[in-house]
């Protein structure tokens, strides 16, 4: 019986990128790039974390052995580039120990590089590959372990300028043409990303249809990483934050470990990683079942500004015009709701909002939860285009204070969904998690049986 695991992704998404990135770095003058794998770190003693790859690596190769690293050698044309992997060798006894190891043959074959070797090779290629070549892309400072293998090569082969070897005139930092490539996902990406969110919408819905006064945030936090490891998700695709209380007022909250009291909302930031990419969602709900009419003055003026920032998601707008979006109408409510005194232009440009809402409304959203992808260029602020992902994440935040409405007091509310840029506007990914009071009061009470 073949003891090779079941893999479902087809090689051909990998293998363009990696044609695209060869084309980019022949546009600016050529080179060969590389481009490692995380390392495997150690938990405790002899005890490892769970492995996961580079999200560079992985998003040029799909392989998810640790050990490895991607050469790409832009050659004149797209037929003379040249992807070469490094990987552990193939041993049986290992894989009784430890599971399914590729190796180079399996490895080439089964991801469409043009050449592999074993990993313990690479030292002595990276010098024979680099010689003679203009640049060297790497993303150099990222892992001083790298970076020293990366200086070892290049002295070799300066050291060898007397034979007629020359070691690349530039380094390049290879993310910078990398991140502008995921910032547009490719329909296979979308296709993940989607049912990430299908997964965590439904632990988020599990989640309130679970709560009560009494039990502990932790109680919470186990459903929700029931649902995502129920449905596929490998991971969380960050710790996740439920925050009930007070708690919610403490924006990255992870203890998980506090009771659950009635008449507290309990605010949830958390989503599951599927194939190597991030889901986002953060829903707030009254743990009694029911907002009192503070929450909910706060939790709709959050909703509002959700939607104020969702309107503005569409291909030619930039990058600040959601959070710009959602400032106004958050702003705005503050003042009305006694929180803030004095004129909207003059709360916008003193920035007194911040005191209760003090982080951004959107980040880019793919294999990283903070996903790779510049937020401006130059001095302005980047484009939004067709399947760019960002969040939409506006947020208010009430500690207590003595110039602040006591009923007021301890209230958290952020909402969170996952957008898609589409030619007319934005696909809201994360939708089928409850938004509206009304909704999320329903779902709770029909879970309590009425």
């Amino acid at each position: 019986m073949d003891s090779q695991p079941l893999v479902t992704d087809a090689p051909s998404p990998y293998h363009r990128r990696r044609l695209l990135l060869a084309e980019r770095m022949r546009q600016a003058g050529g080179g060969v790039a590389l481009i490692p794998t995380a390392p495997e770190m150690a938990r405790n003693r002899d005890t490892q974390f769970p492995y996961r790859a580079d999200s560079y690596f992985q998003y040029l190769t799909g392989f998810s052995e640790p050990e490895a690293a991607l050469l790409l050698v832009a050659g004149r044309d797209a037929a003379e580039s040249r992807s070469i992997l490094f990987c552990r060798e193939k041993n049986a006894e290992r894989e009784i120990w430890d599971g399914f190891r590729y190796g180079p043959d399996g490895a080439r074959a089964r991801f469409a590089f043009e050449a592999a070797h074993v990993i313990a090779e690479f030292d002595a290629k990276l010098a024979e590959l680099i010689a003679d070549q203009p640049a060297l892309w790497f993303s150099i400072g990222h892992d001083a372990a790298w970076d020293a293998r990366v200086a070892a090569a290049l002295n070799k082969v300066r050291g060898e300028s007397r034979s007629g070897k020359r070691a690349p005139a530039a380094i390049r930092d290879v993310r910078a043409e990398l991140d502008a490539m995921r910032l547009v996902k490719d329909g296979q990406e979308l296709e993940i990303m989607r049912r990430a969110s299908r997964i965590s919408a439904g632990a988020h819905i599990r989640a309130m249809r679970f709560t009560t006064p009494g039990r502990y945030e932790y109680e919470v936090e186990a459903e929700l990483l029931h649902e995502f490891r129920r449905h596929g998700c490998e991971f969380p695709a960050y710790t996740p934050i439920v925050a009930g209380g007070a708690n919610a007022c403490v924006l990255h909250y992870v203890g998980n470990d506090q009771v659950l009291r009635d008449g507290d909302l309990l605010l949830i930031d958390a989503g599951g990683e599927l194939g190597g990419y991030a889901s986002d969602i953060t829903r707030t709900f009254p743990v009694g079942g029911r907002f009192s009419g503070p929450q909910a003055d706060v939790y709709d003026l959050v909703l509002d500004a959700q939607s104020a920032a969702i309107a503005a998601v569409r291909p030619g707008a930039n990058f600040a015009d959601p959070h710009d979006a959602a400032l106004k109408v958050l702003a705005q409510g503050m003042i009305d709701m006694k929180l803030l005194a004095g004129s909207l232009d003059a709360v916008l440009e003193s920035e007194s909002y911040k005191r209760f809402y003090m982080h951004r409304t959107s980040h880019w959203l793919g294999k990283d939860v903070h996903d790779a992808g510049e937020y401006k260029q130059g001095e302005h602020w980047a484009p939004l285009a067709p399947e760019m992902v960002l969040t939409i994440e506006p947020g208010c935040y009430v500690r207590p204070a003595a110039d602040v409405p006591e009923a007021f007091w301890n209230i958290g509310v952020r909402i969170e969904d996952d957008a898609v840029v589409t030619a007319g506007g934005c696909e809201i990914i994360t939708a089928e998690a409850p938004r509206k009071i009304a909704d999320i009061e329903a779902l709770m009470r029909d879970a309590r049986g009425g």
